[in-house]
């Protein structure tokens, strides 16, 4: 890394404005060998700068960091511990890293392009298993007292962990583990309003980890071929999560939230090999509505630690099987009796969502058995009314070839509704312990297992009979 000293005077002037910073004009360090040196330098001319809390009803504004489209390098961590401040570039940049690994050196060779571009940041953190959470983080956001770190954002630039690592599992392919202990973005304190908008993260362990949010804006992102993506920890409230594209690896999840109320999941489209879409722990009062959801694995959409109140409604959840031959030994190791909605607490609303299920009965797991789709595990008040599931199997039409098109056979596969023919299923498994739930049309007679004595249920209605058109 080269480094360059200059006179203040000139310092400021190499700035567009005295709060606007170019991380490519920035006179200290180089931001293609080490862009979190610089930004590191940025940040602390921001603090010499505004030094006063309390001036002329002001003193603090923060600053922008913006990076130009380009490739650099973050060798040194970026600490954020300063309000007010926004880094952002002019491009995602994302372009999907696991088909370049999955794909034959020979086809690479006429591709247009091999790796993510745009405003792209290459992490290259070394960090070992046990240095700890904040160890591979990118950026670590992070302040002690009083008041919290606010309004701190991440717009329109990409943040790359470029590869994946042997874990000692024996896998024959290091670039399919999701593991490299590297995380985008991850915020280790209490915060308020940060925002999170037009990024792209991926091949990271973690893509956006933060702890102890109030109205945290997470939007208009695109996070996938990550271990986990969106992970909010500790506790907090009030957030968002809307209109993103998100898909994690069969490991981890999608999107994770423990003890957090009022968080609304919305209109987001969810890849399908993360381990769940949504994994809550002790959430409470939130939403999930109008979200696409896509899985093949049960377990996508998981209540756990008593969830309650929660809204889950007008979603379409669809499981099939992975058709795209170098990812189909992989799984999230549940079987299908675990349910695809598993609910773990009381008074949450299940109501007038689309659950698709179409899988090749030589996949089922265990062999035989009738999966389960919506499985209330344990709670009490729960409503689960109006669902729409649509359960059918057909042969698999898999092409095995190595180097098939992931996008033609992933595509050509979710399109394919010929010749499907009824899947038996348990629609709504309502487990014994489970009293005072309510379970309307969302299942008939046969589809539904519930304790009637305990629990109120009507069924939807059935056809006897097979009606031919005059």
């Amino acid at each position: 890394m080269t480094s360059r000293s200059i006179a203040p005077d000139r310092l400021q002037r190499t700035m567009v404005r005295e709060n606007y910073y170019d991380a490519t004009k920035y006179p200290v360090g180089n931001p293609y060998e080490d862009i979190g040196a610089v930004i590191n330098s940025i940040i602390a001319d921001i603090k010499s700068r505004q030094p006063v809390s309390d001036l002329n009803d002001g003193g603090k504004p923060g600053a922008v960091i913006y990076i130009p489209p380009g490739d650099y390098r973050l060798v040194t961590q970026v600490v954020i511990d300063v309000s007010f401040l926004k880094i952002m570039g002019s491009g995602h940049g994302f372009t999907s890293s696991s088909i370049r690994f999955n794909t034959p050196a020979s086809e690479l060779e006429h591709w247009h392009e091999v790796w993510p571009g745009g405003s792209r940041i290459l992490v290259d953190l070394s960090p070992e298993a046990t240095d700890g959470e904040a160890a591979g983080a990118a950026f670590y956001v992070k302040r002690t007292g009083s008041p919290r770190i606010s309004s701190v954002e991440f717009a329109d630039f990409c943040i790359d962990g470029l590869h994946f690592a042997d874990d000692g599992s024996g896998q024959d392919d290091p670039e399919n583990t999701y593991k490299n202990g590297k995380t985008g973005i991850l915020v280790g304190s209490a915060n308020d309003s940060f925002r999170i908008t037009g990024m792209g993260l991926i091949y990271l362990e973690h893509g956006v980890t933060v702890h102890d949010a109030d109205a945290l804006a997470i939007d208009n992102n695109f996070i996938a071929e990550c271990g986990n993506c969106i992970e909010l920890k500790g506790m907090g409230q009030a957030s968002r999560i809307t209109n993103n594209f998100v898909g994690a690896g069969y490991r981890g999840h999608s999107i994770y939230a423990e003890n957090y109320g009022g968080i609304l999941v919305s209109s987001n489209n969810i890849f399908p090999r993360g381990a769940s879409s949504v994994y809550f722990s002790g959430v409470v009062r939130s939403s999930v509505t109008g979200n696409r959801f896509h899985s093949f694995y049960p377990g996508m959409l998981v209540f756990a630690d008593n969830c309650c109140e929660n809204l889950v409604s007008s979603n379409h959840f669809l499981r099939d099987r992975e058709p795209w031959a170098p990812m189909q030994k992989y799984d999230n190791g549940l079987d299908d009796l675990f349910g695809l909605l598993r609910i773990d607490g009381s008074n949450n609303s299940v109501i007038a969502n689309h659950i698709s299920e179409t899988l090749d009965t030589q996949y089922i797991r265990p062999l035989g058995v009738k999966p389960v789709i919506i499985n209330l595990v344990s709670g009490s008040g729960n409503y689960i009314a109006n669902n729409h599931i649509v359960a059918t199997t057909e042969t698999s039409q898999i092409n095995d070839a190595p180097n098939s098109a992931c996008f033609s056979t992933q595509v050509g596969a979710l399109l394919s509704t010929d010749n499907l023919k009824p899947l038996e299923v348990t629609s709504v498994l309502v487990q014994d312990g489970s009293v005072r739930n309510t379970v309307l049309d969302s299942g008939n007679d046969e589809q539904v297992v519930i304790d009637r004595s305990v629990n109120a249920f009507r069924g939807t209605p059935s056809f006897n009979a097979v009606v031919s058109n005059p």
